[in-house]
């Protein structure tokens, strides 16, 4: 389980890349890179990292299904992904 704090502080980048979107957006088509500059570092969408939904865990994390390989694999033996059978032959 990641860190509460880990969790708040993607949370809190998440924001921020979606509150300057548009700005950045404007400015790069501008081509004004000295405002782009000024922009906070964290609205930057290269500096997010996938984390699982569930546990938060940074690694291992499948894009599909937005959870890390531990908990898929916890999650489709149980039976808990439709549509996900463990292969056997």
């Amino acid at each position: 389980m990641a860190k509460e704090s880990m969790k708040a502080r993607e949370a809190k980048r998440q924001k921020l890349v979606a509150k300057y979107a548009a700005k950045k957006k404007a400015l790069k088509e501008a081509g004004d890179y000295e405002a782009l500059q000024l922009l906070p570092k964290n609205a930057s969408s290269v500096r997010l990292h996938n984390r699982c939904t569930i546990t938060g865990r940074p690694k291992g994390y499948m894009r599909q299904f937005g959870i890390s390989r531990i908990q898929f694999r916890e999650m489709a033996s149980a039976g808990l992904i439709p549509g996900v059978r463990k292969a056997s032959w």
